[in-house]
Formats: structure tokens, sequence, C-alpha cells
């Protein structure tokens, strides 16, 4: 295991981020104020989030959710009846 790896599988790791804007760092107190918690912890929260998150549903996933509307017939294009062609 080399060093990059041990910092990695710390158990217990740090992150310093240097020059952040200061709208940024408003926003993110203001957003840890809303779900009352420290920015800090708001900061590890975003980053789980961001980083560690489900994937979102399939597309298949999201058809079968939808509610059955209607029926097949709804989606029909009305046809002329047919012409008679003489040969």
């Amino acid at each position: 295991m080399g060093t990059e790896d041990a910092i990695i599988d710390s158990t217990v790791a740090q992150l310093i981020v240097r020059n952040i804007d200061a709208k940024v760092v408003r926003a993110l107190k203001l957003r840890a104020a809303r779900h009352g918690r420290s920015a800090e912890a708001e900061h590890r929260e975003i980053l789980h989030e961001a980083l560690l998150r489900r994937p979102e549903a399939s597309l298949k996933q999201h058809l079968l959710r939808m509610p059955a509307l209607g029926s097949d017939e709804d989606l029909l294009v009305p046809r002329l009846p047919a012409r008679r062609v003489d040969l």
C-alpha cells in the first residue's frame, strides 16, 4: 500500500480547501443553518451526496412508475377507407 492509498483509506481524513469565494462560504453557512448543522457538517454532507449518491432510477424504472392513463387505441391514427383501384 502506497502513501496515497494510506491517505485515502484513513478512517478520519481531513480535507483543506483554500481560496473559496466569499459568496460560496456564505451560501454554505446559510444552507448549513437551514439544515441545523455546522458549516463543516454541511460540507461533509455535500461531498457525500456529490460523490457517493446512489444512481438515479433508469429510464425503464421511470417509465414503469408512470400511471397507466388511457389505452393504446387513443394513439391510433384514423385511416380513410381504402380506395378502389382498377388494374
